[in-house]
């Protein structure tokens, strides 16, 4: 159990599990996950050992709420009692953010980012949105503002903050002009030329940019994404789609395993956000994969919708609702060889296995992305009846 102020006061209970010993919390994850797969035929699946996380410091993102004032502002959450909360010293971050956090709030003083006060429905700064790479301690910044009004001044103490902060490489101003608890708006402005953070995972590239999704644990990141390349690399497969694929991370490591034993296996990944599919076309280009096509597209639509040559494997990593009834029945009737299916809610993930019907499970690994939480991750490899 770690020690933690905020959740002893009471002040922040956004760690819901931390007084419960981790060997339980782990315990009681693998318990919810078994009563999930209850009803499925597991008499060929090989359950893996649960993959552990790091208990402090393993974030490499934190989403702050700014309150407070211009001159002193508070970065952290607004609590159930609608109380301000510093986080700046929460233990899930690396104990250097502390010190970033205090440049940052030089900075919203200096260009005169009033925090939003929710109540008064004025103010310009909603959120500070701050990323590190693991891979070379580079930083991407995100500021949440209500308007564009202080972009000149932000534009004019930018140069000092980037002094103060030599691994700072991504600055954005992000529109968000609604009074609703929306994290970030659509309007994304670069303040800096660099527009992306590389990290890499088992050598392989992978790029950080705003409004693409990426894992917030890299280190059980990275342990699952390597998973599913040791999976498959010894299967024959000649396409693979990797549906709902984000910066493009279990496709390019199954894909790049797959490549020493066959050059010409091809990839299709699919992906709604365009900043996301940016990124994971900048990675396949720095793999040197050549049989790669990332889109923009909604992942079951295409699914759907397609009349091409079935692929031998398909990877689903869906948002929480999972891949619903029509895609379980869509791949059921196209019958690939192979389904990798990674989820973060093994509720949805158990329904949808219901469905898949023509498929047998062959392994299971649940990895603790989230820990101090009932949320986890699960990874599990499906073969073709």
């Amino acid at each position: 159990m770690i020690s933690c102020s905020h959740f002893q006061t009471q002040q922040c209970r956004s760690c819901q599990w931390l007084a419960k010993p981790y060997g339980d919390q782990l315990t009681e994850k693998e318990t919810h996950l078994k009563a999930q797969l209850q009803g499925l035929d597991l008499s060929c699946a090989q359950w893996l050992p649960s993959y552990a996380s790091p208990l402090t410091a393993f974030r490499n993102k934190a989403k702050m709420v700014v309150s407070g004032a211009v001159e002193r502002p508070i970065l952290g959450i607004v609590n159930e009692q609608h109380q301000p909360v510093s986080l700046t010293n929460c233990p899930l971050y690396p104990p250097h953010f502390e010190a970033i956090f205090e440049i940052l709030k030089d900075f919203i003083g200096r260009a005169g980012l009033v925090p939003y006060n929710i109540a008064k429905q004025k103010g310009e700064l909603k959120y500070i949105l701050l990323t590190e790479s693991r891979y070379n301690q580079t930083l991407m910044v995100r500021f949440v503002l209500r308007s564009e009004n202080k972009l000149p001044l932000m534009q004019r103490e930018l140069a000092g903050l980037l002094a103060k902060l030599p691994q700072l490489k991504v600055v954005t101003a992000n529109i968000q002009p609604q009074h609703a608890a929306i994290l970030e708006g659509e309007k994304e402005i670069f303040l800096t030329e660099q527009q992306v953070l590389e990290e890499q995972f088992n050598r392989i590239p992978l790029f950080i940019r705003p409004q693409g999704f990426f894992q917030t644990n890299p280190t059980v990141a990275q342990a699952l994404y390597g998973t599913a390349q040791q999976w498959v690399q010894s299967l024959r497969i000649n396409q693979l789609w990797d549906l709902f694929c984000g910066v493009g991370g279990f496709g390019l490591h199954c894909a790049t395993a797959l490549a020493k034993n066959n050059p010409d296996v091809q990839l299709t990944g699919i992906e709604i956000s365009p900043s996301a599919i940016y990124s994971a076309t900048l990675s396949s280009q720095k793999c040197g994969l050549k049989n790669v096509r990332f889109q923009s597209l909604d992942a079951a639509n295409f699914a759907l919708n397609q009349n091409e040559q079935k692929p031998d494997l398909v990877i689903v990593n869906p948002p929480r609702r999972g891949i619903g009834k029509s895609l379980a029945q869509f791949l059921n009737q196209m019958q690939p060889h192979f389904i990798l299916y990674s989820s973060c809610n093994a509720v949805t993930m158990g329904k949808d296995l219901q469905e898949l019907t023509h498929y047998q499970l062959q392994k299971i690994q649940l990895f603790d992305m989230f820990p101090h939480t009932g949320h986890y991750e699960v990874l599990v490899l499906l073969t073709r009846q």
